[in-house]
């Protein structure tokens, strides 16, 4: 798969609101771990390999388990996830995939007895943000493999 341009250089003024989310994203309150699996979950949804490979990346220095990171696509038969991490995740994939179906007053409902009002907002927006960054990184062939954490 071709580079086919940097949107960075291409467009500074464009990914600048996405970058300034994502600073707010890091330090909203949301723990680094339910971040990264977020995250990673999106991307694989989206088929997101350069995401795949950077948040997987950041999970595992944060300190999250192989196990965990392995068994996220089968997140719902896994017994290694908390109640507020598989609200997030049920979340995650119905707001990734709103085209499919709506968000249900059910999932609404269970996801605020696991995180506040401000929470589930700041939630969305990481969703948002890794959904946005999902079709950047697809639309224009950024290469995976090549990320390294900080």
């Amino acid at each position: 798969m071709k580079k086919r341009l940097d949107y960075y250089k291409a467009s500074p003024e464009a990914t600048k609101g996405l970058i300034e989310l994502e600073i707010y994203a890091k330090k909203c309150g949301i723990e680094t771990s339910l971040y990264e699996l977020v995250k990673t979950r999106a991307s694989q949804i989206n088929g997101c390999a350069y995401c795949l490979d950077m948040h997987t990346k950041d999970a595992r220095k944060a300190g999250e388990t192989e196990q965990r990171l392995y068994g996220l696509s089968a997140w719902r038969e896994a017994p290694y996830y908390s109640d507020r991490e598989r609200a997030a995740l049920a979340w995650t994939e119905a707001v990734t995939l709103i085209h499919k179906h709506q968000v249900t007053d059910e999932l609404y409902e269970e996801a605020l007895k696991n995180f506040s009002e401000k929470e589930l907002v700041d939630l969305t927006m990481i969703i948002n943000a890794i959904n946005s960054w999902n079709r950047l990184a697809i639309a224009f062939h950024v290469e995976a493999g090549t990320y390294q954490p900080a």
